[in-house]
């Protein structure tokens, strides 16, 4: 591929993830009434799941993906919509923008071969 449409690709999925991201800080003030520090509280929630590395890299991808499988997040936001259950509409807003952070830095889902082989490339590389 030509580095400099690798460059502007990169740079797209970057500005992508960020709208994302400052899409869902937004939507979490206007449609919970949770306060900021909750949010805070529960934005590296999902990196907990690194813990599951300590297992093995094919246990510790897995659990790590669910935690930042942005799919799942919707579900968890429709779901807490349709039940009206706010803290499931919270929850789901505040991990769909920690995984839109985590992939603006490079983080993303994880291969069972090692920590750092993601769906973006290499962590650091």
């Amino acid at each position: 591929m030509n580095i400099e449409l690798s460059k502007h690709l990169k740079l797209l999925l970057n500005l992508e993830e960020l709208a994302l991201f400052i899409g869902s800080v937004i939507l979490f003030g206007f449609v919970t009434s949770y306060s900021w520090w909750t949010f805070a509280l529960l934005f590296f929630l999902p990196d907990i799941s690194f813990a599951a590395y300590l297992i093995n890299t094919n246990i510790g991808s897995w659990i790590y993906n669910f935690f930042h499988h942005k799919g799942l997040m919707i579900v968890l936001v429709l779901a807490g919509y349709f039940a009206e259950i706010g803290w499931l509409i919270a929850i789901g807003i505040v991990f769909l923008s920690h995984a839109a952070f985590d992939r603006i830095f490079g983080y993303g889902l994880k291969f069972p071969d090692d920590f750092k082989h993601t769906h973006l490339g290499r962590i650091g590389g």
